[in-house]
């Protein structure tokens, strides 16, 4: 998993499988930091750090209390050997 910045929008890129995913960095329930959580590659799932709320990287869908808005996700793909976002 790696973090990078696009202006003002923080995304977290995570390889599940061999398949990259590019999901904001940021928990739909209080802002906190997703890619400061654990997330589980076998899952699909990352874990905010400050109250446990579980989003599917995927799809952005949150799948526990206390997030229940779906955080977003964005465009991945790698070109020329470089992992490009759309944002």
């Amino acid at each position: 998993m790696r973090v990078v910045h696009a202006g003002q929008v923080s995304v977290g890129v995570y390889n599940i499988g061999g398949k990259l995913y590019a999901l904001e960095d940021r928990c739909s329930h209080d802002d906190g930091p997703l890619a400061e959580g654990d997330w589980e590659p076998d899952e699909g799932v990352v874990v905010c750090p400050r109250h446990g709320a579980r989003f599917d990287i995927r799809s952005g869908r949150a799948l526990t209390l206390p997030a229940f808005q779906p955080v977003d996700t964005f465009p991945v793909r790698v070109e020329d050997g470089l992992v490009k976002v759309t944002v």
